[in-house]
């Protein structure tokens, strides 16, 4: 079976992380997986050694892709444009539409028109997802599919098989905060620089490592904010730390006491919540779904109320100062992984249904314009 995955963004992000996985357990399976994107942010790295990636923008190309590699099924991942793609491909298999935009106003254009194709499903990663699609979308079937990690990738490291002498690197005498993802206004980096400015105010012996931001948007407003609060002592910045050394970071950060902070106001899943409770390192993030579906408050992590700068330090102070707290929160976190995000677990449910697609044969979802 060989299915492409059609996508705007070659990004860093949750959703090719989510793919990547996907893709190499599929594999397993016979399913070949192929990339279509129109735009690099930096994240070929993360798909290139897993699977055949194409990027252009040029649409007679993309037409030619489409008509020339005979794929069984075709997954559009938020890319409204698709459509007219598949159509003047004369494309006659099967589409599955994946919504991932967690903002109802950037996911309508991309939901709106289907241009005569009509998709067999819309599959989204959470619950809170699919209510916000429903908004959206009338008579289309949507299924709820986690994303899925790799735990033989991401578990938590022995001592000997941390790589020490990269970046970033572990301080002997601080519990390290884990800040991740892009530097923009979802991610909400300015709250991030004020529980930075509030730790720095109380105590020493924390530092925060924000991994990643380096083809973000407001890169240059958080980097001139960084120098104004003059917080380059507290928070240390990576922005480009390659994913294969992910596990490696997580594995500094449990060994330092520490845990992953989010200050996200909207997200539709959470790649980093799941990676770093499997490498044994509690969350603490706003108390919102669907992250309030994938970490348990007070078992595998702290969820603090809304966007509150205390009440997220607070909850932070209560997993770095009592180290008992943080054995069993690292526990409870990668058992809780591996029970409901394994990759074999959740891209099983995924993989099932796209070879129940090919085993139907349902052949032409396009309609007469």
């Amino acid at each position: 079976m060989k299915v492409l995955v059609i996508w705007r963004l070659l990004t860093v992000g949750g959703v090719n992380a989510g793919w990547r996985n996907r893709s190499i357990y599929f594999k397993k399976f016979g399913i070949q997986t192929e990339f279509l994107y129109t735009t690099d942010h930096g994240g070929l790295h993360i798909m290139e050694d897993v699977a055949p990636v194409y990027l252009t923008r040029d649409e007679n190309e993309i037409i030619g892709i489409i008509k020339n590699n005979a794929y069984d099924t075709i997954i559009v991942v938020d890319t409204g444009a698709a459509y007219k793609w598949l159509r003047k491909a004369n494309y006659k298999g099967p589409v599955i539409v994946e919504a991932r935009t967690p903002e109802l106003i950037k996911l309508q254009p991309h939901l709106k028109k289907f241009r005569t194709i009509n998709p067999l499903s819309i599959i989204v990663p959470s619950n809170y997802q699919k209510r916000l699609v429903s908004i959206l979308t009338d008579n289309i079937p949507i299924k709820v599919i986690y994303n899925g990690v790799d735990t033989t990738f991401f578990h938590p490291l022995t001592s000997e098989e941390i790589a020490y002498s990269n970046n970033p690197i572990l301080p002997n005498d601080k519990k390290i905060v884990c800040w991740i993802g892009r530097v923009d206004k979802r991610k909400n980096w300015p709250m991030l620089v004020e529980v930075a400015k509030l730790i720095k105010s109380q105590r020493s012996d924390i530092e925060i490592w924000l991994i990643g931001g380096a083809q973000s948007v407001q890169r240059e407003d958080f980097a001139l904010k960084w120098k104004e609060e003059d917080l380059s002592d507290i928070i240390k910045w990576f922005p480009v730390i390659p994913y294969q050394q992910m596990p490696h970071v997580y594995a500094k950060v449990l060994q330092s006491g520490g845990c992953t902070l989010a200050t996200t106001k909207v997200e539709s899943f959470g790649n980093t919540f799941i990676e770093s409770m499997a490498c044994g390192v509690p969350v603490v993030a706003s108390n919102i779904m669907p992250i309030s579906e994938i970490v348990i408050q007070g078992e595998t992590g702290m969820l603090f109320r809304g966007h509150d700068v205390q009440d997220a330090v607070k909850n932070i102070y209560s997993i770095v100062d009592n180290q008992k707290l943080h054995q069993r929160l690292s526990q409870n976190a990668t058992e809780h992984v591996a029970q409901n995000f394994a990759i074999h677990k959740v891209a099983d449910i995924y993989r099932e249904y796209l070879q129940k697609i090919g085993e139907s044969n349902t052949g032409g979802v396009m309609q007469n314009d």
